[in-house]
């Protein structure tokens, strides 16, 4: 059996071929399917997620990460994560990352796909997905303002200025300005015409003037860090605002304060279960079960069963809950198998990355 191997450079010219909305109603299909299957057990629920497993290594924790959901397949992501002590290099480096795709008929791997940039990419298509149902129809934002300057930041930036013509400023900040910031406001400038794009460093006063004013302007704030303090005070954000949280992923971690997770009433999550155990915002808030709303309920198959429609009821429940909406994401991982196999499946269609000969064949 041939092995076909997708590499950075193929999934970011793949990446620059997909719109927003197929990204989205890929989304909208795996959180979909994700809730559902939330409300069956075992197999007949057609999706397994067992827990991740890390490996120390000598500068990064090593994860693995195996899923399964029907009708996309299997697969398995390993990222390695760089550690508080790793030399400066290795923690700017990013987090090397490759997903395994599996073979449903034979077992055998099938595809080696990059995944660098695909775990930003499919969180960003979340966030995009979550921003689309929660704001309200008529909306036209214009200012974003982000934190943090890696993958998940660039991804999310791209794809929200594709999807939003309205944005006319974008600030970034970043703990200090150092070659991905640079580089990313560098790409961001080149790539788009009509936004203002800025970056500053964050102050270590939250009460500096610049800082508060962008902040009280946003219409979109996109945080993606590994923050254990939050970065503004709820009184900066106004009302309206949307929030998609990303960066947090264990309890001691936080981007936004309780009184602000407070104000938005309800928080749209990825997966209830995973946040309420994950996400530091929320377990410092005190929400439950019932404070939470998955994604995957505020969307439904239509009638042809070919496209995604909201659940324009729980919808306005969400957005009248609160004077800001919240989306909160921890990553899931049946998100890898779906974009995984889609993007495997496009390099197949259209003689990308390469393909290694009976790589599972027998002498």
């Amino acid at each position: 059996m041939a092995l076909l191997v997708v590499s950075a450079k193929d999934v970011a010219k793949i990446a620059t071929t997909v719109n927003p909305q197929e990204l989205t109603d890929l989304m909208a299909q795996v959180f979909y399917s994700l809730s559902k299957a939330e409300k069956s057990t075992g197999d007949a629920s057609g999706m397994h997620q067992p827990h991740r497993i890390s490996v120390p290594v000598t500068n990064h924790t090593a994860l693995f990460m195996p899923s399964r959901i029907e009708p996309f397949g299997t697969a398995i992501k390993v990222v390695s994560v760089p550690t508080s002590t790793a030399p400066q290099a290795v923690r700017e480096a990013g987090l090397p990352g490759t997903t395994l795709v599996l073979d449903e008929t034979s077992g055998a791997v099938k595809a080696l796909v990059n995944a660098r940039q695909l775990t930003a990419l499919r969180n960003a298509a979340g966030s995009l997905l979550a921003t689309r149902l929660l704001l309200v129809p008529d909306a036209q934002p214009r200012e974003l303002v982000a934190f943090g300057a890696g993958a998940q930041i660039a991804a999310h930036i791209s794809l929200f200025l594709k999807h939003f013509p309205t944005i006319t400023s974008c600030t970034i900040f970043n703990r200090s300005v150092n070659s991905r910031l640079s580089s990313l406001v560098s790409t961001l400038k080149a790539e788009v015409e009509g936004v203002g794009i800025g970056a500053g460093i964050l102050p270590k006063d939250a009460q500096d003037v610049a800082f508060r004013r962008a902040v009280q302007g946003a219409d979109l704030i996109i945080t993606a860090t590994s923050s254990t303090a939050p970065f503004f005070p709820s009184e900066y954000v106004k009302p309206g605002a949307h929030l998609c949280l990303i960066g947090s992923y264990t309890p001691q971690m936080h981007e936004i304060d309780t009184d602000l997770v407070k104000r938005a009433g309800k928080i749209i999550v990825d997966s209830r279960a995973a946040c309420l155990v994950e996400a530091g915002e929320l377990i410092t808030a005190g929400v439950g079960p019932s404070d939470l709303v998955e994604i995957g309920e505020l969307v439904q198959p239509d009638a042809s069963g070919s496209a995604w429609i909201a659940q324009d009821e729980l919808v306005r429940e969400v957005r009248a809950a609160g004077d800001v909406t919240i989306f909160k994401s921890v990553g899931v991982g049946v998100q890898d198998v779906a974009i995984a196999s889609a993007v495997a499946s496009r390099a197949e269609r259209e003689n990308i990355g390469t393909i290694v000969a009976d790589y599972d064949g027998m002498s």
